[in-house]
Parts: structure tokens; sequence; C-alpha cells
């Protein structure tokens, strides 16, 4: 992905130097640069290109100095990055723009080796922050762990056009129920019952992550997986062996000791769309996908027992070399006109 970094600096000849001495990563498109001369004209190109990731700036400028820029860009982005290149490299300076959200202080005469080794690692943690706020994002629990700030951010325009771009993919769903679960909440103190789910998905969530899935939503005592990438289907049949494997190690939660944990999943692989999905009204929008293979993953896993993984007669096609299966049958799904052929994923 290429970096996108702004210079602010009101000394002209520095765009030249910063040309030539990054040009081999200019010329790979691994860095494309924008200047400005003061703080105020800074803001105003942020503003128009939301998606800079790294801000260079000196201090001593006209209209606005750079730190009174710094005091202005986590307002403005809280994923920017920023790094004072500046003459002014005494302490008080140093511990202003730290203060105020600096990432480095650089002094000049610039170092271009020490510049090029300081923007590598304040973009390598850019791109950290923006995977694990994506992350979260479609792991649906923002509150818990987000400032307001950024949560501010992630709702507006900018943020949702950068990672929340609706498109057609190609991926497997994965649908995981607790069985017998339900009953289980009839008869149980609340406390308990969600000590009991909690355990459960905190299993389920486990394998889901370890094989490079990511969890869409959870739904009463289910949870919605989806799978994108290279080997999406061997790579959710893998984590559901693991689930099931995991779920039949844990031991009974005390005070119900009759109740065994197993799982019924439902597995799909196909086109799908993936977007920002709800009600724009209610600010309530949930990253997901939705679509046939969606639809019928959530009916496979109906039609599965306990500890029974179910996967289409398609997928089986394409993973009978990986996986021992065995053939089920047909069933009739709901809004399909024929029947389907269904298999059990054995080991």
């Amino acid at each position: 992905m290429m970096a996108k970094i702004l210079v602010v600096d009101d000394e002209t000849d520095l765009e030249i130097l910063i040309k030539q001495k990054f040009r081999k990563q200019i010329r790979k498109n691994e860095y494309e640069f924008s200047f400005a001369l003061n703080g105020k004209e800074a803001l105003e190109k942020l503003r128009e290109n939301p998606d800079i990731d790294l801000v260079l700036s000196d201090i001593n400028m006209p209209e606005m100095d750079g730190l009174t820029l710094l005091s202005k860009l986590h307002e403005l982005n809280p994923l920017l990055k920023s790094v004072i290149v500046s003459a002014y490299g005494d302490m008080d300076n140093i511990r202003t723009a730290m203060n105020r959200g600096a990432f480095d202080f650089i002094t000049k005469p610039i170092n271009f080796e020490d510049l090029t080794i300081t923007v590598e690692k304040t973009l390598k943690h850019v791109r950290q922050l923006q995977e694990t706020l994506k992350a979260i994002q479609e792991n649906n629990i923002l509150k818990m762990y987000v400032d307001e700030n950024v949560l501010n951010f992630m709702g507006s325009q900018e943020y949702e056009s950068q990672i929340s771009a609706n498109e057609n993919i190609e991926a497997t769903v994965m649908f995981i129920d607790v069985c017998g679960f339900t009953a289980i909440t009839e008869r149980t103190p609340a406390d308990l019952v969600v000590k009991m789910l909690n355990t459960y998905f905190d299993a389920i969530v486990k394998e889901i992550i370890a094989h490079e899935g990511y969890v869409d939503k959870f739904m009463g005592d289910a949870v919605m997986a989806v799978f994108r990438g290279e080997y999406h289907l061997d790579r959710a049949i893998d984590s559901a062996l693991a689930i099931r494997n995991k779920i039949g190690e844990l031991p009974e939660i005390q005070g119900i000791a009759e109740y065994k944990p197993m799982v019924s999943i439902g597995i799909k692989s196909g086109e799908m769309v993936s977007g920002n999905i709800g009600s724009s009204s209610l600010k309530r929008l949930d990253y997901t996908v939705i679509g046939d293979s969606v639809n019928v993953a959530a009916r496979l896993q109906g039609a599965a027992g306990e500890n029974q993984i179910v996967i289409s007669r398609d997928c089986y096609e394409h993973v009978k070399e990986s996986f021992k299966c065995n053939k089920l049958g047909e069933v009739s799904l709901k809004n399909k006109s024929e029947p389907l052929t269904i298999y059990e994923v054995l080991e």
C-alpha cells in the first residue's frame, strides 16, 4: 500500500531535497509526497486528502507554526501521525511537541538516513493502528476499546471510504451454534448463563482468529464468522474442526454438571456482498456480508446435528482430497426450489 506523506515547511528547497532523497521510494510507488508552506495550508490539504498517513512538519513558519498545527491534527484525524523536523531542538520545544502528540522529533540540518528510518518506523505504527481499528470494527466491539475521538472519525465519510467500501467478494461463511443452550437459559441464573456463554465464545473466537478469519457478529448463542483470502474454505474447515475439539475439551461449568457443551456448524463458500448494512438514521451500521451463500451457511448450520460440521456439495468437491467427509444425503432448504446434497466433515 502506498504511503501518503505531507511535508510542511516554509523552506521551498526542502521539497527538492525530499524528492531527491526519496526518489527510489517515489519511483516504486511506495511513497507519495505533498507539500505545504505553513500549518494553515497543511490543514487545508489534510481536509482535501483525508487518506494522508504522516505529517513531517517544521516548527517556525508564518501564519500557523508547527506546534499549533500539532494541536489540531488529532481532532482532524486520530490515526494521523506527525514527526517534527526543526532546527529548534531545545528541550522545551521537544517536550511541547511530544505533549501535543508528535510521534518523533528530528533536528535540522536533516540527517536523511535518520529521517528515512524514522519515516519507516512511523508508517509501520500507522499501519498497525489502521489494521487494529479495522479488525475492531469488523468484530463490532468498538465501544469497549476505542476512545470517543476515534469513534467519531470511524463513523465519518472519510474513514468509511477508506476501509469500508462495498464490494463483491469470494469468501467462506461459517455459522457456529452452541447446541442446547437456549434450554439452559430457562432454568439457570443470568450471571451463570453469561459466564458459560462467554467461556464458549472465547474458545470459538480464538480458533477463528488463529485460522485468519474474523467474527462478523454474535447472534444469541451463535457466532457468524467470515474467511477471506487464499484457501479461505480450507481455513474455515480447519477452524471448525479445532472449535469442535476445543469445546469438547472444556470442563463442565460448576452448578450445571449435566450440561456438556457441543456445537453444530454450517459452512458455505461463494460470492457475496461485503459492506456497511443497517440504518443510517439510527447510526447503526454493521460491516458485514450478505447474499445467498450466507443464507445457505445459516441453513446448513440448522441442518447440522450435535458436533456436526456440514458443508454443501460444491464445497465438498473443493476439499474432498484434503478432508475426510461423509455424505449425509439431501435436505430441503428454505427458499431453495431443489433439495441440496450435504456432507459432514469428519476430520
